[in-house]
């Protein structure tokens, strides 16, 4: 088991893709605290993972309140000694509409949600890692990080800088072995898909188009398992010369990435994406 004995956290654990990390992570050896801001589905996801054999513990918290960060912290050391893993999966749509017409308090409430409470977590529990002088923080990005995604731009305002703190703290965080990534899970047909469907075609556009599409047919849907089975990846030893990127489950290779070292060297899989899954949409316009 590739994450035998080693200590994770895991926001937004009560459901849709959190729950397919933690539960994978389960099966993997990992002894996990869950974290959901609702305690539906939370206690749940925590009892499938004790079946596995893992130890689990949940915490109900908001991620993006001052002091769910040192709860989340004493808890884990408590529970275990310190932390080895950190997975911020927590997050929210926000409003979706024209920027103009959107409510800002709601606006800035994703915000604070996606970016503040990754920041929030990530910052209580880099003191047991920098001591440790190990640590593996895996971030949840997405679509709206690399591509514009109009009348959802609290989301990705927020993925895209979510992105770039993975970058920066990749770089301060590299002389204590502590790897930071962030995961492009892809089109997962979760609840937070609902929140699109229901403002209609006129304000989702092609997104909305899509996303209705793949509800009806079920094509273009990714599993949450496939963004699981990366997060085990950059949780693990076989990952240890990975950080700083941005990666896509569905897209990126990063099943052949152990000891790809040359290829890693370069500018791909970060923000500024030129990568295989770009370059053969490129060729193919040519």
């Amino acid at each position: 088991m590739r994450l035998a004995d080693k200590r994770a956290v895991v926001t937004g654990a009560g459901r849709g893709i959190g729950e397919a990390i933690a539960l994978t992570f389960a099966a993997e050896g990992a002894r996990l605290v869950l974290v959901s801001r609702s305690s539906e589905g939370l206690e749940e996801v925590a009892r499938a993972a004790r079946e596995l054999g893992a130890p689990a513990t949940t915490l109900t918290a908001d991620v993006s309140q001052a002091s769910t960060g040192s709860l989340v912290a004493d808890l884990v050391r408590r529970e275990y000694g310190g932390v080895d893993i950190l997975v911020n999966n927590a997050g929210i749509h926000g409003p979706i509409g024209p920027f103009a017409a959107v409510d800002f308090d709601a606006w800035w409430r994703a915000i604070e949600v996606n970016l503040g409470g990754t920041a929030r977590i990530t910052q209580a529990l880099l003191p047991d890692m920098i001591a440790a002088r190990r640590g593996k923080i895996i971030n949840l990005s997405g679509g709206g990080a690399t591509s514009p995604l109009p009348n959802l731009t609290a989301y990705s305002v927020s993925k895209t800088a979510v992105v770039r703190m993975t970058e920066n703290l990749s770089e301060e965080l590299r002389s204590y072995n502590i790897q930071v990534n962030a995961i492009a899970p892809g089109t997962v047909d979760t609840r937070l898909q609902d929140q699109l469907l229901a403002a209609g075609p006129e304000v989702g556009g092609d997104l909305w188009v899509r996303i209705k599409a793949m509800r009806e047919t079920g094509k273009g849907s990714v599993p949450p398992s496939l963004a699981a089975q990366l997060a085990v990846f950059l949780a693990c030893d076989d990952s240890n010369r990975v950080t700083g990127k941005l990666i896509s489950a569905p897209y990126d290779p990063w099943r052949e990435w152990k000891g790809s070292e040359e290829e890693l060297a370069l500018p791909m899989y970060t923000l500024r994406r030129v990568d295989p899954f770009s370059l053969r949409s490129v060729k193919d316009r040519l």
